[in-house]
């Protein structure tokens, strides 16, 4: 099952890939940490402990604060499917980040990725 395999990765294999592929967009890893904590409401330190600690997905999303409310406001493809459709709770929020990601590198405002929230963006970030 592939998608159990995702969430056994740690989230410290999948967070570079995220900020690879948004720096080779011209945008930083603090776009990436943005979003993220957008997302699962954890704050800076928690989301570098995460990552240093090489929690698993689940246990990443498991363990988040809060998922935004606006989350339900993301919409649209990636890897084929509707991130709306998803059927699988963790699996949404996985793809939910992804999309997030993905609309980093393709040079969106920041304050279009964060569904309007009046969120502080780091400088660098786009508004």
């Amino acid at each position: 099952m592939a998608a159990q395999r995702i969430f056994a990765m740690p989230f410290a294999d999948v967070y570079p890939l995220y900020v690879a592929k948004v720096e080779r967009k011209g945008r930083s890893k603090e776009d990436v940490d943005t979003v993220t904590r957008w997302l699962t409401g954890y704050d800076q330190d928690e989301l570098e402990r995460a990552v240093d600690a090489r929690v698993d997905v689940e246990t990443f999303f498991a363990e988040a604060p809060q998922l935004n409310p606006n989350a339900s406001l993301i919409t649209g493809v990636i890897c084929g499917v509707r991130v709306e459709e998803i059927d699988d709770p963790l699996m949404q929020k996985i793809r939910y980040l992804d999309k997030l990601v993905d609309e980093v590198a393709r040079g969106k405002k920041m304050s279009s990725i964060l569904r309007g929230d009046d969120v502080a963006v780091p400088d660098g970030g786009r508004s």
